[in-house]
Order: C-alpha cells, then sequence, then structure tokens
C-alpha cells in the first residue's frame, strides 16, 4: 500500500455527515441572504417579524449577515399578544438593543381597547386575534412586506406558501392566486394598499434551523432547554401551570423536566418531556422525532388544515 493511498483510507471521506450537513446549511443560508436582500432591494417599507423565539433568531442571524452586524435595512416587528412567556420577550428585548435595531412593538391587547379584537371569554387564547393587530401596523406604517420566520415543515397549510406570499388590499391570502416563483425569480409587484408576506426560512426543517442554531451558536431564551416545570396532562399534551392555564378539576399537577420545541402564546403552547441541554442535545431529539413540533407542543393546531388556512386567509402569519 503507497503512502497516498493509505491516507485516502485514513482521511474522513468527502461524503461524510458533518461535511453533507455543512454544505446543507451553506445552501439554506445562502437563499435565505438573498431573500432577505431581494426584500431590501424590491420594497420600500418591509419589516422582520421578530418574536425572540428560535426561528426569528435564526432569520436574525442570517440578516446579520446580509447586511452587517448593526446595519439592519428595517425595523423589527413583534405582536404580542399579552400571554407572552417572559423568557421570550426578555430575550427579545436584550437581542434588539445589542443590535441596535429599530423594535416596534403592537399589542393585542390595545386592540381590544380599540374594541377591534373581542374575546368570548378573558382565559380565550389570543394566538388567533394577532391577525387584527397585525393588519393595523400594516395599515399604520403602510409596510409593503412582511418578513416571516414560517417554514412549509410546520404544517399543510403553511405547505401552501410561496417565498414571496402575496396578500390582497385586505391582508388576505388566496393560495390559488399565488404567482409561480420559477428559477428563483421573484414577481414583486404590488397594488396600492397590497403587501408581501416573504418567507426566507420556507426551505428549512426543524432539523435544519437546530443544526444551524448549533454551528453558528446562536443564543436562545432559556425555556428552549431542558429545565423543570409544573404540568397536567391534557389531550396527549403537556400544559404548562399557569395562571392563564391552571389545571383542571381532577387533573394532577406534576413537576417534569421539559423544553419547548416551538414558542407561542402561553394559552395554546405546551413543552415536550425532554433533557436536552443543548443545542447538539436538540439536533439529536429531533432526528428521533416521529411528531411535527407544532402537532406535539400547540393546542390551537388540534384543529383540520382547512381550519388553518382559514386563519392564514384572514391575515394570520
Amino acid at each position: 500500500m503507497n503512502a497516498r493511498t493509505e491516507h485516502e483510507l485514513l482521511s474522513p471521506p468527502m461524503h461524510s455527515p458533518a461535511r453533507l450537513s455543512n454544505t446543507h446549511l451553506d445552501a439554506l443560508e445562502e437563499e435565505a441572504v438573498f431573500v432577505l436582500r431581494e426584500v431590501a432591494a424590491a420594497f420600500e417599507r418591509p419589516t422582520l417579524l421578530f418574536s425572540g423565539g428560535k426561528d426569528s433568531l435564526v432569520l436574525l442571524k442570517c440578516a446579520e449577515k446580509a447586511f452587517g452586524a448593526g446595519r439592519l435595512p428595517y425595523p423589527l416587528l413583534m405582536i404580542d399578544t399579552g400571554h407572552n412567556f417572559p423568557e421570550v420577550t426578555q430575550f427579545r428585548d436584550h437581542r434588539a438593543k445589542e443590535l441596535g435595531a429599530e423594535l416596534i412593538v403592537r399589542s393585542v391587547e390595545d386592540s381590544m381597547k380599540r374594541g377591534t379584537v373581542r374575546l368570548s371569554h378573558p382565559l380565550e387564547s389570543r394566538n388567533v386575534h394577532q391577525s387584527v393587530t397585525l393588519l393595523e401596523a400594516i395599515e399604520e406604517f403602510r409596510f409593503d412586506a412582511l418578513i416571516g420566520g414560517a417554514r412549509r415543515d410546520e404544517e399543510k397549510a403553511r405547505a401552501k406558501e410561496r417565498i414571496f406570499s402575496h396578500r390582497d388590499s385586505f391582508g388576505q391570502w388566496q393560495p390559488k392566486d399565488q404567482r409561480p416563483e420559477l428559477w428563483t425569480l421573484f414577481n414583486t409587484r404590488l397594488a396600492p394598499g397590497e403587501h408581501f408576506r416573504v418567507f426566507p426560512i420556507s426551505n428549512w426543517t426543524e432539523l435544519d434551523v437546530w443544526q444551524y442554531i448549533e454551528r453558528e451558536n446562536i443564543a436562545l431564551p432559556s425555556i428552549y432547554y431542558t429545565h423543570k416545570r409544573q404540568v397536567v396532562e391534557r389531550r396527549g399534551l403537556l400544559v404548562p401551570v399557569t395562571d392563564l392555564t391552571p389545571p383542571k378539576d381532577g387533573e394532577q399537577v406534576e413537576v417534569r423536566d421539559v423544553r419547548f420545541r416551538t414558542v407561542g402564546d402561553i394559552t395554546c403552547t405546551c413543552p415536550v418531556e425532554s433533557l436536552a441541554a443543548d443545542a447538539g442535545d436538540v439536533v439529536i431529539e429531533t432526528l428521533a422525532a416521529e411528531v411535527s413540533e407544532r402537532g406535539a407542543t400547540r393546542m390551537d393546531d388540534k384543529t383540520s388544515e382547512a381550519s388553518m388556512e382559514k386563519r392564514k386567509k384572514d391575515g394570520y402569519f
């Protein structure tokens, strides 16, 4: 055996999992950066939807790479239900301040005071009502493009979205009217009052997101990793025990090691049992997961695809 042959046998092959993973993430990042720059070039008043959750933090990292740290060409927008996890909203404020980015926060509670949002009961989930507040913010600031972190793998209605998803003058989505996106060419023409929702990480999966978080060492709110929390079992989910989600009669409160796979309104977001203490641990758990993150953790997604599609048509993210 000559020295070169021996070296080839001892060296990791070019198709090793690590090399494939990095190449794949590089391609996804490149696509996201391209889309983010395209938005800046094509629209007059874009904004980036930023909740402080993992997907919006990945999107923010890609925006930093697209434009440079501290040089975002558009403001960050958060629609606050008033029922958000404090760990996430605190991290949102910290990250925006760290970047020197303009953060616009509009609240569902303000919409309730105006009478544009009415709840059927005080503890009703405000998640679906974000649509009203979002459309009011679009009208207030005349935004023509809203960049979001939604991904097609999350659930079936979102899988129908284009990367550049057109909304009519009423803020509504018409899935049968979406524009073709062949050869990465985007039709960004708008009539007065219309806008686009833009999803640069549409083609990412939950696993891609966590691999990218690990690779880029992206800091996240602590609730994305294992911690002890009081929960009750309800309809196959672990419901966190809070003032907004108290236990029902007959339910047994337990303290378990959990983490959140996705984070939204407290009234509809559940953790999963987990000992994953860092992004590498979460990658391993995600590889073994048999249920989508929203299917395993969102009470409001225990509905039909048609129901979610209707919410999106009405202006939901």
